[in-house]
């Protein structure tokens, strides 16, 4: 399993209508999402498997949410506790 983190910039007033989506539609894959302050409205947290394509994923799932305008994605490499 890997995990990445992706910011979304969504449309004024749609952010939480977004992150509602983004749960309802990838919740067996959206670990957690979080609204944010600064350039970015969300960011949430996906784990997929080792095989699965990060950028295919983004491009399927995410981006044909209604209501964002764009993403930044994070590849997470090493988990610190």
């Amino acid at each position: 399993m890997k995990n990445f983190f992706v910011k979304i910039k969504c449309e004024l007033g749609k952010a939480y209508e977004v992150a509602a989506a983004l749960v309802d539609r990838l919740e067996d894959k959206v670990e957690e999402v979080y609204s944010i302050s600064g350039e970015f409205d969300l960011i949430m947290k996906i784990r997929l498997e080792d095989d699965e394509d990060v950028g295919q994923f983004v491009n399927e799932h995410v981006h044909a949410i209604d209501g964002i305008k764009d993403t930044f994605t994070l590849i997470a490499f090493k988990a610190f506790k």
